[in-house]
């Protein structure tokens, strides 16, 4: 079965098919920011005592890939889907799209925070997690650079592979 929603509505707005819906399967998860995007360069505007997460968000397009996680991407099972679920802001879709077209990196969907989503990234990660299931994904792997995503993960029964992005204490 694939995944294609009775009427647009059904169609999460925070949703983006690469190349249109795709069958429900085993899946792999991976983050953004600090697993497949290096941010170091972009960590100076979330200094204490004033974070700011516009600019922060804004200046996504201008990251690295970190390159063994790239790479990891080729090497995955090409039955798998990937599932790109990040707490980047909808409102930078369009950069985020444009990074991962630039260096062409594989990828089914892209999860991102919905414009009035303010929560915290566990809460919206874990939500997304049921969605998943829900929609039919069997959730193979996750990879996460917050250890509160990681233990989410874990809790809701996803294994997941800590990568230390130094962006957290």
């Amino acid at each position: 079965m694939t995944f294609t929603p009775d009427s647009p509505e059904e169609q999460p707005e925070n949703w983006h098919w690469r190349d249109g819906p795709v069958t429900p399967g085993r899946a792999v998860v991976f983050d953004m920011d600090g697993v497949l995007s290096d941010a170091s360069r972009r960590q100076h505007y979330l200094d204490w005592p004033y974070r700011d997460w516009e600019a922060f968000f804004a200046a996504c397009g201008d990251d690295d890939p970190i390159a063994e996680v790239a790479r990891l991407l080729d090497c995955l099972d090409s039955e798998l889907t990937i599932l790109l679920l990040t707490a980047r802001p909808l409102r930078v879709r369009p950069q985020t799209l444009g990074w991962l077209d630039r260096y062409k990196l594989r990828w089914d969907a892209l999860i991102m925070r919905g414009w009035d989503d303010h929560g915290s990234s566990r809460l919206f990660k874990q939500r997304v997690v049921r969605e998943f299931r829900s929609y039919g994904f069997d959730l193979a792997l996750a990879f996460e650079d917050d250890r509160r995503n990681w233990e989410m993960f874990h809790g809701e029964g996803v294994p997941c592979v800590y990568i230390h992005s130094g962006y957290y204490d």
